[in-house]
Formats: C-alpha cells, sequence, structure tokens
C-alpha cells in the first residue's frame, strides 16, 4: 500500500471526567455571576474542546428539558 492509499481511522475520542466538570463548572458560574462573567469562558472553552459534540447537546437537552441529573446552582 502506497502512502497516498494509506486509509487514517476516525474514532470520537475517549471518556474525559474533565469533560463533564466543566461543562458543569460553565452553568454554576454563569447562574452564579452571569454570561457575561469573563472567567466562566474558561469552563465554555474547556468543555468544547474536551467533549464530543453529541454529547454536549445531549446534556444542553437533558438541562433545558429539566432532565439533567446535576445541580448546576452554586
Amino acid at each position: 500500500m502506497s502512502d497516498a492509499a494509506e486509509i487514517t481511522k476516525l474514532s470520537t475520542a475517549g471518556f474525559d471526567a474533565r469533560c463533564w466538570q466543566n461543562y458543569v463548572d460553565y452553568y454554576k458560574c454563569i447562574n452564579a455571576r452571569g454570561e457575561d462573567f469573563a472567567p466562566c469562558k474558561q469552563f465554555f472553552r474547556a468543555y468544547h474542546a474536551l467533549c464530543p459534540n453529541e454529547w454536549i447537546e445531549k446534556w444542553d437537552t437533558q438541562r433545558e428539558e429539566g432532565r439533567n441529573p446535576s445541580n448546576f446552582e452554586v
């Protein structure tokens, strides 16, 4: 097989607890300080970098419907 014909297998990153924790910390932060509080944006960037989009979409839906198991209040 030539280098040009080499196949690359893509896969979703494995579980990383920092993903979920940054998601929860972001919503706790904005609930306590508001969306314009700059330090909250670090949590947002972190979970978007660590979490697969499908997970974020699922958690957002659960949170909006009040079914997410986490407590987002401080």
